[in-house]
């Protein structure tokens, strides 16, 4: 399985990290499974609703948030793939907290944001068993060109 994703798309998952930071930002990854692939076409940027107090290290999807998520994709057509968060100065791997709170059924992009600049991001399943995350190969695309 792989994960598509347009570069400008990862520019503004970028941007959003980083408007976040020192907190961790979040929102949700939109778009349609293929066969062997999954394509993010839109992603959908959310405000942490943590707690002040924890949002340098925790971000929070409200129920709301989510049933948004879900209205807004269905009138584009699109699935809520999964989710993507900031990690403030810390690497794009999933945490432990991550792993107890995650879905098997999603995906997750996982920004590291370092001194407030985005540098790389890694894309995480969870295994049905919820016992560890598994990385997914990502191919980003370019939306001009169509090159990968």
């Amino acid at each position: 399985m792989s994960i598509e994703i347009e570069a400008q798309l990862l520019e503004r998952i970028y941007n959003h990290g980083e408007s976040a930071y020192p907190d961790e930002g979040a929102g949700l990854l939109l778009g349609e499974v293929l066969e062997d692939r999954w394509r993010i076409t839109e992603i959908l940027p959310l405000n942490n609703s943590r707690e002040e107090a924890a949002r340098h290290n925790r971000y929070l999807i409200t129920a709301d948030d989510m049933m948004h998520g879900e209205e807004y994709a269905e009138r584009k057509g699109l699935d809520v793939l999964g989710v993507f968060h900031s990690h403030p100065d810390h690497p794009d791997q999933p945490s432990e907290f991550d792993r107890q709170w995650a879905l098997p059924w999603y995906c997750y992009l996982i920004t590291s944001v370092q001194a407030g600049q985005a540098v790389s991001s890694r894309l995480w399943r969870l295994a049905e068993d919820r016992s560890r995350f598994t990385e997914v190969q990502g191919v980003i695309q370019d939306k001009q060109t169509g090159e990968v």
